[in-house]
C-alpha cells in the first residue's frame, strides 16, 4: 500500500521529474553545448535539447498535477517552474519538497482549476510564438514584411474567433465550447510540422488564430459566473497571475526549445498539453453539462452600457500598449547600444512584479477599492512608464520603467474585467467576454503596426503611447463623475446617520 501511496504521490512525481529536468538541464548546458562550440559536434545539443524538451514536458504537467490535487499555494507552483531554467535550481527545490512532502494532503480535484490551467494553456500557446513565429516565416521563404504579417494574422483570426465563442458560449454553455477549441487548437498546433511554404505558413495561422480565439471568453464566462460577488476582484488578480507566468514561462521556453530542436517540435508539445486538457475536461465537466437545463442555457439581450463599453475600451487600451511595448522596446535597447537579450529580460521584469501583485495579499486590494480608481491607477502608471521609457538611457532605469508598468498591468487587468462583470448578467457574460478579447486582438494589432506607421524617433513614439493611456485617465473619471458623486453622498449619508444614533 505504502508503494501504490508513493507512486500516486503527485509531490513523487514532482520530485522525480524535478530531479531528471535538472539532470537533463545540466548534461545539456555542460556536456552538448561544449560538443558544439568547443569539438563542433552540433548534434549532441540537439539529441539532448530533444530530451531535455521531452522532460520538461513531463515535469510541467508534474506541477500542474500536483497545483490541482495539493492545492497549495500558486507560488510554490511559480517557484518549481523558475527553478527550471537554474542550473543545480531543481536540487534546491528538491530538498524543501522532501522536508515537506509529509505535510501535504490529496485533495479532490475542483473543476475551477482545471479553467485556470485552460487559461494558462491559451496564452502559453500565444507567448511561445512571440520569439519564434517571425524568424520560422523568414525562414519557409517569407520576406522580413511579410513575415510581419504573418505574425499579426493571428491576432487578426483571433478576432472572429473570440466573437463567436462569446455567442456560442451563452448559446450552449461553456463545456461545449472549451471541448471544441481545445481540440482544435491542439490540432492547428501539429499543422505546422506540415509547413513547407509561405502560402501554408498563412493558411495555418489563419486556422489556429481563429481556433486559439473561442477558448479564453468561454473560459473566463465560466470564472465569472462561478465566483461570489464579493470575490471578483480577487479572483481576477488571481486569473491574471496565470497570463503573468505564461507570459514569463512561454517565451522562454520557446526562444530555447527551438534553438536546440524547431519551432514545429515547441508547437507540437503544447498541443499535446492542450489535447491531456481537452480529455481532462471532458471528465470532469460532462456529468456538470448533462444536468444543466436549457433555459439556464437561453440569451438575454446583450447591452452596450456604460461599463461594457469602458472595459472594452481598457481591454483595447491594455493591448495597445503591450502590442506598442513589444515593437518598440527591442528597438529602443538596440539603439542605446545593448544586447537583444535585455528586451528579454526587461519583459520579464515587468511580468514578475505583476504576477507578484497578484499572489500576494495585495491581491485583497481589487476587491475593496472601486474598478473605476483601479482602472485609472493601472492605467495611469503604463502612460507613465510608456513615456519613461522613451526617457530611460541606462539598464537600470529601464527595469525601474518596466516595474512601474508591471505595477499598472496588475492593477488595470483585474479592474477591467470586474467592470464587465458587473455591467453583464451570467446569460449575456458569453458575448461580453467575446467582444472583450476581440478588443484585445484589435489593440495587439493597432499597438504593434499602427505606430510603425509614424515616421517619428521612437521616443517619440513612447510620448504619443504615453499621453494616449494618461489622456483616458482623464476621460475615464469625467465619465464616472456621476458614480463617485453617488458614493460619496452614500457615505456622507451613512455618516449622519451614525452620528444620530
Amino acid at each position: 500500500m505504502k508503494a501504490i501511496r508513493l507512486l500516486t504521490s503527485p509531490i513523487h512525481w514532482l520530485r522525480w521529474t524535478g530531479i531528471a529536468d535538472g539532470v537533463s538541464l545540466l548534461v545539456l548546458l555542460g556536456i552538448a553545448m561544449p560538443l558544439k562550440y568547443i569539438a563542433n559536434y552540433p548534434y549532441a545539443v540537439t539529441v539532448a535539447g530533444s530530451v531535455h524538451g521531452c522532460i520538461f514536458i513531463l515535469y510541467a504537467l508534474a506541477i500542474i498535477y500536483t497545483q490541482v490535487r495539493i492545492q497549495w499555494h500558486v507560488k510554490w507552483s511559480f517557484f518549481a517552474v523558475f527553478v527550471a531554467f537554474i542550473p543545480f535550481g531543481n536540487f534546491i527545490y528538491d530538498v524543501f519538497l522532501k522536508k515537506q512532502q509529509n505535510t501535504f494532503t490529496i485533495k479532490p480535484i475542483p473543476k475551477i482549476w482545471l479553467i485556470y490551467i485552460i487559461i494558462f494553456f491559451t496564452f502559453i500557446d500565444l507567448f511561445t510564438q512571440l520569439p519564434v513565429m517571425s524568424t520560422f516565416a523568414t525562414s519557409v521563404g517569407a520576406t522580413t514584411m511579410l513575415a510581419g504579417f504573418i505574425v499579426g494574422v493571428y491576432s487578426f483570426t483571433n478576432i472572429f474567433g473570440n466573437i463567436l465563442s462569446g455567442v456560442l458560449t451563452d448559446r450552449y454553455g461553456a463545456f461545449i465550447v472549451l471541448c471544441i477549441s481545445l481540440l482544435t487548437t491542439s490540432i492547428s498546433l501539429n499543422l505546422y510540422n506540415a509547413i513547407t511554404s509561405v502560402e501554408g505558413l498563412f493558411i495555418v495561422r489563419c486556422i489556429h488564430g481563429f481556433f486559439g480565439g473561442l477558448i479564453v471568453p468561454a473560459a473566463f464566462t465560466y470564472l465569472a459566473n462561478q465566483t461570489k460577488n464579493d470575490r471578483h476582484g480577487s479572483q481576477n488578480a488571481f486569473t491574471g497571475s496565470f497570463v503573468g507566468i505564461a507570459a514569463i514561462v512561454g517565451p522562454a521556453y520557446s526562444g530555447i526549445m527551438a534553438s536546440k530542436t524547431s519551432v514545429p517540435f515547441v508547437f507540437m508539445t503544447v498541443a499535446i498539453f492542450g489535447f491531456l486538457l481537452f480529455l481532462i475536461t471532458i471528465l470532469l465537466f460532462k456529468k456538470q453539462q448533462a444536468q444543466a437545463s436549457t433555459k439556464e442555457l437561453q440569451s438575454d439581450k446583450f447591452i452596450f452600457n456604460q461599463g461594457v463599453i469602458q472595459s472594452f475600451a481598457g481591454a483595447f487600451l491594455l493591448m495597445f500598449s503591450q502590442g506598442a511595448l513589444a515593437y518598440l522596446l527591442p528597438l529602443h535597447v538596440e539603439a542605446l547600444g545593448y544586447s537583444s537579450r535585455l528586451s528579454g529580460t526587461l519583459l520579464s521584469m515587468f511580468g514578475i512584479v505583476a504576477v507578484a501583485l497578484f499572489l500576494l495579499p495585495t491581491n485583497k486590494l481589487f476587491d475593496r477599492i472601486s474598478p473605476f480608481i483601479s482602472f485609472s491607477i493601472g492605467l495611469g502608471s503604463m502612460g507613465v512608464s510608456q513615456i519613461l521609457i522613451g526617457q530611460a538611457n541606462t539598464a537600470a532605469l529601464l527595469y525601474a520603467c518596466l516595474a512601474l508598468y508591471g505595477v499598472g498591468f496588475a492593477f488595470l487587468f483585474p479592474a477591467i474585467n470586474l467592470l464587465l462583470i458587473q455591467a453583464t448578467t451570467p446569460k449575456t457574460r458569453g458575448k461580453a467576454y467575446g467582444y472583450f478579447y476581440a478588443f484585445f486582438s484589435i489593440g495587439v494589432i493597432v499597438g504593434s503596426s499602427g505606430l510603425g506607421l509614424l515616421t517619428v524617433a521612437i521616443p517619440v513614439q513612447f510620448l504619443i503611447t504615453g499621453i494616449l493611456l494618461t489622456s483616458c485617465v482623464g476621460i475615464v473619471f469625467m465619465f464616472n463623475k456621476p458614480y463617485h458623486v453617488i458614493k460619496k453622498t452614500r457615505r456622507l449619508a451613512s455618516r449622519q446617520a451614525k452620528t444620530e444614533g
